[in-house]
This record gives structure tokens, sequence and C-alpha cells, in this order.
């Protein structure tokens, strides 16, 4: 099988470990740099160029596409899917997850656990939004943050009014969600594939940080998860559209609840934490289950 992988550093260990597994199975599987695809956008005809060549040949495309290039990157991925490519993660699931508000308001509807969550337009309208999630202290997220940058806890109403009306008054969309003050600086990372968890791990916060992201000096352990978190993270991937996802959750009083979907989840982490194999149980999955022309959305959406 010949694969094609869109990522933007092929040093990362992720995409080494990729690579790997896929080597190991007998595949060949070459790394694009999303950024130098060109599209050509031709009625009936259209085409993707790398470094001045057609792209052809592919069986199927691992999308590893960052947040800080979600718009090319999905562009370039649905180039691959109407041109009959399997794609690991298809765009529109990648997208949907992508988009914090969306992917909330998707998992919302899906009668999922989620952290008490609002969002206004209006900086007015500050003192509403604070009330419904029951005030300070609360944590203040930008739509479009990752790795736990954009991330602010404020401790009471007045912090959290003037971060709420600074954020707006510079025109930057957040959404402020209640604080789970009894996970405490931990969540869960359940790494899915193929609608199964087949790793769980619990980050830990650095000192003095809330935020458990192991890019800001968290620590991470392999755990055992309750049915019920099991259940969760993989309908929460589901509701998603991912084939491979990682779901962040956290323990509440009232259960587990959806903090993040991420599309393209980090490998080193649950790689260390668990002891296993993940990045050759992904490519096995490929093996599994690529088809030409399967792609369900075709680059539609």
């Amino acid at each position: 099988m010949k694969i094609a992988m869109l990522a933007r550093n092929a040093k990362l260990y992720s995409h080494q470990k990729l690579v790997e597994a896929a080597e190991a199975r007998g595949h060949q599987i070459d790394i694009l740099n999303t950024l130098r695809c060109t599209m050509n956008i031709t009625s009936h005809r259209p085409t993707l160029l790398y470094e001045g060549e057609t792209v052809t040949g592919y069986d199927a495309v691992i999308p590893r596409i960052g947040a800080s290039i979600t718009q090319y990157g999905l562009a370039v991925l649905r180039q691959f899917e109407m041109s009959g490519v399997w794609s690991l993660n298809e765009s529109v699931a990648i997208g949907r997850s992508r988009d914090k508000l969306r992917s909330l308001q998707i998992l919302s509807r899906r009668g999922l656990g989620l952290p008490v969550t609002a969002f206004a337009h209006d900086p007015k309208q500050t003192g509403e939004v604070l009330k419904i999630v029951g005030g300070a202290p609360c944590v203040i997220k930008l739509l479009e943050g990752t790795q736990g940058i954009g991330v602010v806890l404020a401790d009471t109403d007045k912090s959290a009014k003037s971060v709420i009306e600074a954020f707006r008054g510079a025109n930057v969309n957040i959404l402020v969600q209640e604080f789970i003050k009894e996970a405490g600086s931990s969540d869960i990372r359940c790494f899915i594939i193929g609608g199964k968890v087949i790793a769980a791990m619990m980050r830990t916060g650095g000192e003095d940080d809330f935020r458990s992201n192991l890019h800001r000096g968290g620590s991470a352990k392999t755990i055992k998860i309750t049915p019920e978190e099991r259940s969760t993270a993989v309908r929460a991937a589901k509701a998603m559209g991912l084939n491979v996802a990682g779901v962040d959750m956290l323990r509440s009083n009232h259960g587990p609840v959806i903090m993040e979907v991420n599309s393209s989840p980090g490998l080193e982490g649950i790689e260390n934490a668990t002891g296993k194999d993940v990045a050759g149980a992904v490519i096995e999955f490929i093996e599994k289950n690529q088809t030409p022309g399967k792609t369900k959305t075709r680059g539609q959406g």
C-alpha cells in the first residue's frame, strides 16, 4: 500500500513512529508538507501537485494537519478525497472537531457529558454568561486555542469580567466554562481507533498550573477507565465522525465531562505512558479499512 501523510514537520515523534510502523509492515509512506501542496481545481479533473509534480497513486492519506493551518490543510485533504483516496480521518470530521463551538454543540445534541458552557458575542452580556456557568471560578478559552494556549482560569467574577471584556473588546471569540474543581489539575486522554479505546492515560498539570497539557510541563501515567468513561469517549469520537481521535475528559461529581475531541492526537505521551504500540494500531486499522473511493463525503461539506 502507498500512503501519504500530510504533515509539516517530518521529525516529530508521532510522524516518525507512523512511518516506522508503516514501513515495518511493508508499506510505502511519504510525508508531504501540507503547505507545499498546490491544488488544480479544474472541473471534473481536480488534481493535486507537490513541489511541481502531480500527486497520484496513493491508496490512503493520514492527515496530521496543524491547528494553525486548518483551513488550507482541509482544502488539500478534500482534494485527495475528491480523487477517491481513502482518508484516515475525513475533512468534514476534522473540521467539526477543530471548531470548538460546533463540536460542543454536536456533543450536546448527542447527550454527552459536558462542562456547562456559555458563548456570547456582545461583551455587555458578560454578566449573563457568568450566571450561566455558575460564576467564578470559571475557565475562559479562545475558540482557536490549542495545547492549553489561550486558556485562562478566572478566580473571581471581577477578574472573569475583565478577561472576557478584554477578549471581546479585541474581537476575539471565546467560550466560558464552569470550572470542574474536583478534577484538580488532572484529565483523562482516551485514544480511540475504529470505535475502540486502545489506550488511556491520566495527565496531571505542572505545579501551580490547572492545565494538564504535556506540552506545558504536565506528566502522564496509564490509567484504568470506567465503563462510563469508555462509552463517553467512543461516542464522542463517533459523533465527530473520526476514526482516530484523542478524547480529553475530566472526572466530575456528575460523571465524565468532555473537554475536547482531538483529530490529530500526539503519540509520544500515550505510548510512553502506556507502553502500547499506538502507531502500529493506526496502520493496522488502515490495512483493514482502506478502500478506494470509500470516503463518505468525497470532499463535500
